[in-house]
């Protein structure tokens, strides 16, 4: 299994994916740009960065693999388990490429550095878009000559004058037209008010008056505490799989539900949930103990 192809594949429709106990890959959208250097514009993309504190296990990885492969969740986690170690062996000797998303190496501190792959676009909304090449244009300034008055012979008279006196016509009608649409709009807006006015009072002295009131009801309704920590079951790409995993911890005795859908677009169905904590953790112990040891405390408050 290559996992570089299914983080590349994950990045195209989500904006994190995760490797657990490894670190996480983020995207974040960029708009497009100009390179006043190369005379390029670059199309809006993803800009992919490598945080190693997102380590915790949101299952999205696990459950496409499992899905692409054929494999089941568990086997998928013991997969992605082999395929970290054998990472952080390889980290301790040289840097690891991963096909069409970047290079991973480490720093004299032994930190993990990421150089991310330029080439691949991973803004499904730019498909098919490419860097445009311009050339620089070449200005050459216009060299403007003086105007020349042009005389009449007959009478003696310069043109430019009667020039002045059709730009001073022009201003005098174009005047006119706008103060005349200001003078219907005025007048419009005083029909409006007027009417509004008329309307405001026949509100004001209308009077409503119930004959036959209903009687007052008084309800002392108590107040649910509301359970907010659950036992995740597990994380689902698709509703049907997860509505199955409901059904099968149901028939186990669960009561297993699905609580929403995680900011990675991922439906969470849990064993149970509870009001307290100490009750949830109990719980999940056993759970860990005897059934899942993926199981895992999400608290939502």
């Amino acid at each position: 299994m290559i996992l570089a192809n299914h983080i590349k594949d994950l990045l195209y429709r989500y904006d994190c994916v995760i490797v657990p106990n490894f670190g996480g890959f983020i995207t974040n959208r960029m708009s497009a740009t100009y390179n006043a250097n190369t005379s390029n514009f670059l199309p809006p993309f993803k800009q992919i960065a490598f945080n190693n504190n997102l380590n915790e296990n949101d299952g999205l990885l696990a459950n496409y693999i499992a899905s692409v492969e054929g494999i089941s969740f568990e086997d998928a986690n013991k997969t992605l388990a082999t395929v970290v170690n054998n990472w952080k062996v390889q980290l301790q000797k040289d840097a690891i490429e991963l096909a069409q998303v970047g290079t991973l190496s480490l720093n004299e501190n032994q930190q993990i550095i990421f150089e991310p792959n330029t080439e691949v676009n991973y803004l499904a909304e730019s498909f098919g878009l490419a860097t445009v090449v311009t050339s620089e244009i070449e200005r050459k300034q216009a060299i403007v000559k003086p105007l020349v008055p042009v005389t009449n012979t007959a009478n003696n008279k310069v043109l430019p004058t009667l020039l002045k006196y059709a730009a001073t016509a022009a201003i005098l009608l174009t005047l006119g037209f706008v103060g005349n649409k200001l003078y219907q709009q005025n007048k419009q807006n005083t029909i409006l008010a007027s009417q509004e006015k008329a309307l405001e009072k026949k509100i004001q002295s209308a009077t409503f008056t119930i004959t036959n009131p209903l009687p007052t009801i008084e309800l002392n309704a108590v107040k649910e505490k509301a359970k907010q920590f659950h036992i995740v079951a597990g994380a689902f790409q698709f509703p049907a799989n997860a509505e199955k995993k409901v059904k099968q911890l149901q028939k186990e005795g669960y009561e297993a539900r699905i609580i929403g859908v995680n900011k990675w677009g991922l439906t969470e169905v849990v064993f149970n949930s509870f009001t307290d904590r100490n009750e949830a953790i109990n719980e999940l112990y056993k759970i860990q103990d005897s059934v899942s040891k993926d199981a895992w405390l999400l608290v939502k408050k």
